[in-house]
């Protein structure tokens, strides 16, 4: 009897692994909020942010200058804080000497981009229009329907799935890439909502434990999502070399903590084909 499609694609990722270090790559982008720094494009932090009195862009004034821009005549600047780490060389009572880093409060003045002429400000990082994927976007409605689980869809940098609440949260799909990176963390996390006792009952093979994040038990149950989701792309045919690359690189993350043991895979497989066929429906209900 020939392999299923399920052990096909398991052989194809343990194949991907065996090639080496893959990296990941988040498959949305983030959505800037807040204050954050107009070169770095980064949040500043959270102390910071409570520091400075306006959300957007800022920079120092030398900053804005090699943009282009100039300060505003009179423009008073504001302040956020870092630390910097020195290495210092102390010599002790034996002579002996020993390096110890140091931790200094430093600042910076930084201008917000009000303040600044010369200068257009960075649209919101832009939401490109994409389209769904008739397919994909059909059975994750029927299955989210069907099983009345809560789908939130907002601007944001996380993706979940809440048992306590039964609630998938995603970002936007125009955060995504392409349609099928949006599907493909979707159907991870509607591979994770089939672990509720009502439906594949993966919640027993929890109780009783503190499933930590980054444990065993946590790992295991991410490698089952993963591996479901590249199935579900590879049997509605939307999968794509970059996709299903990307689903090797955040097994292989999460294979670490279980010591690189490709068996976990196998019997993840199992695990994700069987909640799979729950999702797409041709698994009875208990």
């Amino acid at each position: 009897m020939g392999k299923s499609v399920y052990e096909m694609v398991t052989d194809r990722i343990i194949a991907q692994l065996e090639e080496g270090i893959i990296p990941w790559q988040k498959p949305w982008t983030g959505v800037m909020s807040g204050a954050y720094n107009r070169i770095s494009k980064k949040p500043y932090s959270l102390l910071n942010q409570m520091m400075l009195l306006h959300d957007g862009e800022y920079a120092s004034f030398k900053q804005w200058q090699d943009l282009g821009g100039h300060v505003k005549k009179g423009a008073k600047s504001e302040i956020i804080v870092f630390w910097k780490v020195l290495p210092v060389e102390e010599t002790k009572e034996d002579g002996t000497k020993v390096k110890k880093n140091i931790s200094f409060l430093k600042y910076i003045n930084v201008f917000h981009i009000s303040q600044v002429e010369g200068i257009e400000p960075l649209r919101r990082e832009e939401l490109k229009e994409t389209e769904p994927i008739e397919e994909a976007e059909n059975l994750l409605k029927d299955y989210i329907n069907r099983e009345g689980i809560e789908l939130i869809q907002e601007p944001s940098n996380k993706a979940y799935y809440s048992p306590d609440m039964d609630l998938i949260h995603l970002p936007l799909m125009e955060q995504f890439q392409n349609a099928e990176e949006y599907y493909s963390t979707a159907f991870h996390e509607s591979v994770h909502s089939t672990m509720k006792e009502c439906r594949c009952n993966r919640e027993q093979d929890r109780k009783g434990k503190n499933v930590a994040f980054g444990s065993q038990d946590y790992s295991k149950e991410e490698l089952i999502a993963e591996i479901g989701s590249a199935n579900i792309l590879n049997q509605l045919g939307i999968e794509t070399a970059k996709s299903f690359k990307n689903s090797a690189a955040y097994i292989q993350s999460w294979l670490k903590v279980l010591k690189n043991d490709v068996r976990f895979i196998v019997s993840a497989s199992s695990k994700a084909e069987k909640a799979v066929k729950y999702i797409i429906g041709s698994l009875e209900k208990k």
